[in-house]
């Protein structure tokens, strides 16, 4: 996954458990962000699936969700002296957790904020207004099918 990450110019942030947090757009400005995102997510799916099967033959049971939001964050140097780590903070990240938490096996889950930037490049299924744990009102929650045809072209 990391490979992709970098082929992608995603910041990885941080790895938190089974949790990898990328960033897109800092410190490297990014005009396409979500976009970017969405691709990435895209083949991370399609790279797990064989990494899935290598692993169930060996009677391990295994698989990914994502979630993908769009907005605007702190980000740089966080921490105290004699503790600092690079980076994003704010309710933007902590919706991504709660969609990624809540996405099932195969599932790549978004904002509305992050659909409104790639609705005509991506085929995509509203699910519903969703509670998150944190946030105060539900938020319009799409599921990632894949890229439109022109953009697989």
């Amino acid at each position: 996954m990391g490979k992709l990450i970098f082929k992608y110019n995603g910041t990885l942030e941080r790895f938190a458990g089974d949790a990898i947090m990328v960033i897109f757009g800092a410190p490297i400005p990014c005009e396409n962000h979500a976009f970017i995102a969405v691709r990435m997510a895209l083949e991370m799916k399609g790279e797990f699936q064989g990494l899935k099967k290598e692993w169930e033959r060996k009677d391990y049971r295994l698989d990914i969700g994502m979630g993908l939001s769009s907005g605007y964050a702190t980000v740089g140097n966080v921490g105290f002296e004699g503790r600092m780590d690079y980076s994003a903070i704010g309710n933007v990240t902590n919706l991504a957790a709660r969609l990624c938490e809540r996405a099932k096996g195969g599932q790549i889950l978004m904002s509305k904020g992050t659909f409104l930037h790639v609705e005509d490049q991506v085929m995509a299924q509203e699910i519903g207004n969703i509670r998150y744990k944190g946030l105060q009102r539900p938020i319009v929650t799409f599921e990632l099918i894949g890229l439109n045809r022109s953009q697989t072209d």
